[in-house]
């Protein structure tokens, strides 16, 4: 094997978990609205809750719907999103936006919900012990 091929060999040998650690750092952070704003066009994931104090609209005819999400710094921003209404979205505990900020609303491509869980009562949740 010549020095060249064994340069090379070492060289990928390197780069590769590096590029592979990177790529698992960058997408498993997510960001704020200010964030977003900054990073314009560029997608990125926030993390919120549902602002149930402004309207929720929702045109099925368009499919679109628009709302507006807290972030988790307390941040507000106005929400579209051109897909179905998911089910019991106003029940909604949490919401994982991905998408890119526009001027000043931000541009949902997908929403992921946690809704309450349905093993909860008033208390807490249901301890299996007692089923």
């Amino acid at each position: 094997m010549t020095k060249l091929a064994i340069i090379g060999l070492v060289t990928t040998a390197l780069a590769v978990p590096a590029l592979l650690f990177y790529t698992i750092w960058e997408s498993s952070e997510y960001a704020t609205f200010e964030l977003a704003y900054k990073q314009q066009p560029e997608t990125v994931t926030v993390v919120g809750t549902l602002d149930l104090s402004e309207p929720i609209t929702f045109d099925s005819k368009t499919s679109l719907l628009e709302f507006t999400a807290i972030d988790k710094d307390g941040e507000r921003s106005k929400v579209l999103y051109n897909q179905p209404k998911p089910t019991d979205f106003e029940r909604s505990e949490e919401i994982t936006m991905t998408g890119h900020a526009s001027d000043s609303l931000f541009i949902a491509t997908e929403i992921l919900m946690k809704c309450p869980s349905k093993y909860a009562n008033s208390e807490g949740p249901v301890s299996t012990a007692s089923l």
